[in-house]
């Protein structure tokens, strides 16, 4: 067999090359760094976010007053929407996130991460703040697809408002993402100020047509015409005609929903008190959904200011650099 002595050092040399080999094909010629993943990943999330919201809002905002009010929609086809995927895509990251981070660590300066102890660790921070965004996107979602909906009618009151709080806070988003890709920081200001702008005319717009609203349904002999006319409101016998049609499609749904067995609505005598009285509670649910989703979006925003502060301090630790022009 020969010298044992010279055959152990022999294969040591050739367990030595081999490594040698492996290492500089796995740096130079297939180079698979996870920090390179993590950090396409959040920026994959950013814009996943941006996506969902505006097509979430966009959904609310369709006209469907051709359709009934009353909404059913099965758990499988919920769960089944591009929108809600993502977002459970980015709530299921977080875990990801943290592997790639810990692998991160033990990576040598590479490519466009050349600093020593590059703050992997932020990242994963920005990951949990963005996950708190789509928290709150989900819950968006939820309302666009509640059983009980504000006619068409009452929700185009708001359509300008919540379009233009959109796209302020799916753009500002947008940036923040764009930044971290580029590794560049640019000044937000403008974008945070009309975004806050929007937010609080969204605000005032909410208190004040809520109210009105709420005044149509149960003072429609008396209108305010000064105040329609100062806030831009629909016609009030459009409202009108749209709330009736609304309670009456409200008043079948319920007779179905409550009949055991199930019969046809002609099968029913007249409404009872107690009946009158669920279906007074469901309108004035239905009308506060939509006051709720108006809130769901305006508690958006405030998570978008978390958002930024953890992405400027990620840029700062990472000393990004300004962006042209700066």
């Amino acid at each position: 067999m020969g010298n044992p002595i010279r055959t152990m050092i022999d294969r040591l040399y050739s367990i030595a090359i081999g490594g040698i080999i492996s290492v500089l094909v796995n740096v130079s010629v297939f180079p698979k760094w996870a920090g390179d993943n993590l950090h396409k990943e959040l920026v994959k999330n950013f814009h996943s976010v941006a996506d969902s919201l505006e097509e979430c809002v966009k959904k609310y905002l369709e006209d469907e007053s051709e359709k009934s009010t009353i909404i059913t929609t099965s758990t499988n086809e919920f769960s089944n929407e591009p929108t809600y995927k993502r977002c459970q895509n980015i709530l299921n990251s977080g875990s990801k996130l943290e592997t790639l981070a810990k692998s991160a660590k033990w990576e040598p300066p590479h490519g466009r991460f050349m600093h020593f102890s590059y703050p992997w660790s932020q990242y994963v921070k920005v990951g949990v703040v963005l996950q708190y965004c789509a928290y709150e996107v989900v819950a968006l979602q939820s309302i666009v697809h509640a059983e009980i909906q504000v006619p068409y009618k009452l929700r185009v009151v708001f359509q300008s408002e919540i379009q233009e709080a959109l796209n302020e806070a799916a753009e500002l988003v947008r940036i923040l993402g764009r930044d971290i890709s580029c590794m560049k920081w640019s000044p937000k200001n403008s974008h945070i100020k009309r975004l806050h702008s929007s937010t609080k005319r969204l605000q005032r717009s909410m208190y004040l047509q809520y109210y009105y609203i709420l005044t149509s349904t149960f003072e429609i002999d008396n209108p305010s015409k000064s105040f329609a006319h100062t806030y831009h409101l629909p016609d009030q016998r459009e409202v009108v005609e749209q709330l009736e049609c609304y309670h009456e499609i409200t008043r079948k749904q319920l007779k179905r929903l409550y009949s055991w067995p199930s019969r046809e609505v002609d099968a029913f005598e007249e409404d009872g008190e107690k009946s009158i009285k669920i279906v007074d509670s469901l309108e004035s649910t239905a009308i506060l959904s939509l006051a709720n989703f108006t809130s769901s979006l305006v508690e958006f925003v405030a998570r978008v200011d978390h958002l930024i502060e953890a992405v400027d301090k990620l840029s700062t630790m990472a000393k990004f650099k300004p962006a042209d022009g700066l």
